[in-house]
């Protein structure tokens, strides 16, 4: 039976992508992965996600990373939720896989609503295990949380080296928000690898535009 782990890195940030990662493995195989000992990517710092990165591409039977940036987000966001854009980003991951069965890490508050949500959005036939922190409890869902954090990982560090230091890019970051304030300031606006349809940015502007009243 094929096997397929899904987890996401980025859907919160306000600036940057959201990386949603699959890994595929046969059933017969997955002791493979159980014998790396993985743990939650967020745990691990970037050195040793960037060695279990490259030690799970090379054990498992496939892998597929979909890259939805700030601009995609903002536009699916004006026709759709932030939970319905997971649901069709984890279906399009398995669609590309085309596992027996899936273990993903769920992405709304009602695990088992998003994993049958998710399940009736893919074209083939499968089953589904969804549950939050799945990647604690799954190896195969802790090795997509890696391998979708590392590419996220990556797309923050190309930005970084043209646009200056942004910080995590996440909303409680002060240094993220100092960041958007003096670049608002300047430009009078934001680009599309920030998220204009996020909280954060419309209050950033509210207070930039209240100071140079």
């Amino acid at each position: 039976m094929k096997i397929v782990g899904i987890d996401e890195a980025g859907k919160g940030p306000v600036i940057g992508p959201m990386c949603v990662a699959g890994v595929l493995m046969e059933e017969g195989r997955m002791h493979l992965i159980d014998g790396l000992g993985l743990k939650d990517s967020k745990k691990l710092t970037p050195k040793r996600r960037e060695f279990f990165d490259g030690e799970i591409k090379k054990i498992v039977d496939g892998w597929f990373v979909l890259e939805v940036s700030a601009h995609q987000i903002d536009e699916l966001r004006t026709v759709m939720t932030m939970n319905e854009i997971m649901v069709k980003a984890f279906a399009r991951v398995l669609e590309n896989l085309k596992p027996e069965h899936a273990f993903l890490d769920a992405a709304d508050v009602n695990e088992a609503r998003f994993g049958r949500n998710v399940q009736g959005s893919c074209k083939h036939h499968l089953t589904v295990t969804s549950r939050h922190k799945a990647d604690a409890t799954y190896p195969i869902v802790a090795a997509a949380s890696i391998i979708a954090k590392v590419q996220r990982d990556h797309a923050v560090g190309t930005l970084r080296e043209e646009v200056g230091d942004f910080g995590s890019g996440y909303p409680a970051d002060p240094k993220t928000i100092r960041f958007m304030r003096e670049w608002f300031r300047e430009h009078n606006g934001f680009p599309e690898w920030v998220r204009h349809s996020w909280k954060t940015t419309s209050n950033v502007a509210a207070a930039a535009a209240q100071r140079t009243l």
